[in-house]
């Protein structure tokens, strides 16, 4: 968010489009923000200007039970819509950092994951619509409201983990998934980080594959299994850890370091990165995604040589928070990658001015 800046709550998408569009013809910046919670990633705004929000948007358009489709709008926070389908049974594999209070559309701009990306994958792979407002005043649609659609082009893709740069999202449709029977977590720590690497690689072999496993700075091992009763039994019997109230996850979700990067890395490769974070170093990380979450103690050296590090490896590290001069001197992207002259034309062919979050992202 920008410090200073008017703010607007458009109350509906079209109130939301012909905001945009006053804005874009009075040569003003616009900033979309829905709950908030990643307004310190990406580099520090270019300029000045208004911030739209999204919180008003906040409705469930369609929920339909058989067929596991639901569509809101984008200000609708993760919360407020789990709850909506707990009441059917069932449930979006949505558990973010720096939670509670995402919305969904903040959380698709922002491209943001959780420990559940190793069963689920990504928002992205359940996504199956989009609707988002231009600077020209017009709502565009992509996707739609059922599983099977693949019609045209994909371009809903294209403004997941954009940062609001090529439209502001003011609804999405995704496909749900039904609640698990029984959900098992279970912990095991270590004095020794070796240990606690073979810990994790232990519970990823098991028969049934969990749904998430976390790995801590200080030994700690989280895994979560999802399942039928008698299968999850099993696991947890077989795998022979404490096990502990599934609460744990809804604390870690709660993580958000004050200076926070995301490392990104192939799977094989993420341990030789951490490793070498140092030994005073605090983070986690889910291994069989290959990501890391670093609380960075010290200053935009150390990003870079982690950065250089990590890239070498076919990995990257991006910044998710932090205060405006450190994005600056770190570099909130890193080395732009080899498609940027891409990115720049689908840029100049949705927002050719550069109003919606302008400076921030990579383009």
């Amino acid at each position: 968010m920008v410090s200073n800046a008017a703010v607007e709550k458009p109350v509906s998408a079209e109130d939301l489009a012909k905001r945009l569009h006053e804005a874009a013809d009075a040569g003003l910046a616009v900033f979309p923000v829905g709950g908030g919670r990643a307004a310190e990633m990406g580099d520090p705004p270019a300029r000045d200007g208004i911030e739209l929000r999204t919180t008003a948007l906040d409705r469930v358009l369609e929920h339909s039970q058989a067929d596991m489709v639901v569509s809101v709008e984008a200000g609708i926070t993760i919360e407020a819509l789990q709850a909506e389908l707990g009441k059917s049974g069932q449930f979006l594999p949505l558990d973010p950092f720096n939670s509670p209070g995402h919305t969904i559309g903040g959380l698709l701009a922002a491209g943001w994951t959780g420990p559940l990306r190793l069963r689920y994958g990504s928002p992205r792979d359940f996504l199956i619509g989009i609707r988002v407002a231009l600077p020209d005043g017009r709502l565009a649609t992509a996707g739609g409201r059922v599983v099977k659609n693949v019609s045209g082009y994909d371009l809903m893709k294209l403004h997941y983990g954009a940062l609001g740069t090529l439209g502001i999202i003011v609804a999405a449709s995704f496909k749900v998934f039904p609640k698990p029977l029984q959900d098992v977590t279970v912990e095991s720590t270590h004095e020794s980080m070796v240990d606690a690497w073979v810990a994790a690689e232990r519970a990823f072999a098991m028969p049934m594959a969990p749904a998430a496993v976390e790995l801590f700075s200080n030994g700690r091992v989280l895994a979560r299994f999802l399942g039928s009763p008698d299968a999850t039994r099993r696991m947890v019997a077989d795998l022979g850890w404490k096990a502990v109230d599934a609460g744990a996850w809804d604390l870690h979700s709660q993580a958000a370091p004050a200076r926070w990067a995301r490392i990104a890395m192939p799977r094989h490769q993420l341990r030789s990165i951490v490793d070498n974070l140092g030994a005073d170093e605090h983070w986690w990380a889910s291994p069989g995604t290959g990501i890391a979450n670093w609380d960075v103690a010290g200053g935009a050296d150390d990003v870079r040589a982690v950065r250089t590090a990590a890239g070498a490896a076919g990995g990257s590290v991006v910044l998710l928070a932090g205060p405006s001069e450190f994005r600056h001197d770190a570099g909130a992207w890193g080395t732009p990658p080899a498609t940027l002259h891409l990115m720049r034309r689908l840029r100049s062919a949705f927002d050719p001015n550069h109003v919606i979050n302008p400076g921030r992202f990579v383009v």
